[in-house]
């Protein structure tokens, strides 16, 4: 269904009327804007069902607050509060979406996009913050995750117990998560990293 065409000052007088409690004129601005809302919501998350579940939450956000909410500019609203809910879901989802294993998928998405900046500077950044590990765990690390070694390997050429080697690659996963998680996920919701 085609979206009613609808100036800015209708979307101010179809908020003041919401505000009032109109149903029918909540249902005309969720039709006018339901479209760019699902749109913004999609491109960051490719995925249709949590994008359309997002539009859903800040629609309804809306008409619960009704008369509370002083919105200016709606589109502008909607926007601000689309991108804050496909934060949160990502900061849940962290859990889901093994780290090492989305860090592999993201530079084929990198080379796609115009601006390859924030992928060098998380590079940058995942560098210093492997040069901060203790020496052993950082070679334990590099074997590891950037030669493909198998714990039982790293741990008889090192002359460790495979439990130690192990001991030592949670540690500096540990670690390497709770510092880079958060530019991570900006990482993963500008390119679409999530599938």
């Amino acid at each position: 269904m085609k979206p009613i065409e609808l100036n800015h000052t209708d979307d101010v007088l179809l908020l003041q009327q919401i505000e009032q409690g109109s149903q029918h004129a909540f249902n005309l601005l969720y039709e006018k804007h339901w479209g760019n809302a699902y749109s913004e919501a999609y491109k960051r998350l490719k995925d249709s069902d949590q994008a359309k579940d997002i539009v859903q939450e800040v629609f309804t956000h809306i008409w619960l607050k009704k008369e509370s909410l002083r919105i200016h500019n709606l589109p502008a609203y909607l926007t601000v509060a689309i991108r804050n809910k496909v934060f949160k879901l990502v900061e849940k989802q962290k859990i889901i979406h093994p780290f090492f294993d989305v860090i592999d998928d993201l530079p084929a998405s990198c080379q796609q996009a115009d601006d390859n900046l924030l992928w060098k500077e998380f590079l940058i950044s995942y560098e210093a913050l492997l040069n901060t590990l203790p020496p052993k765990r950082q070679i334990i690390f590099r074997l590891h995750y950037q030669n493909d070694l198998p714990t039982k390997e790293i741990a008889a050429q090192l002359g460790l117990t495979r439990k130690t080697v192990q001991n030592q690659l949670l540690k500096a996963i540990e670690k390497l998560k709770v510092s880079l998680l958060p530019f991570l996920s900006l990482l993963i919701i500008l390119f679409g990293a999530i599938k």
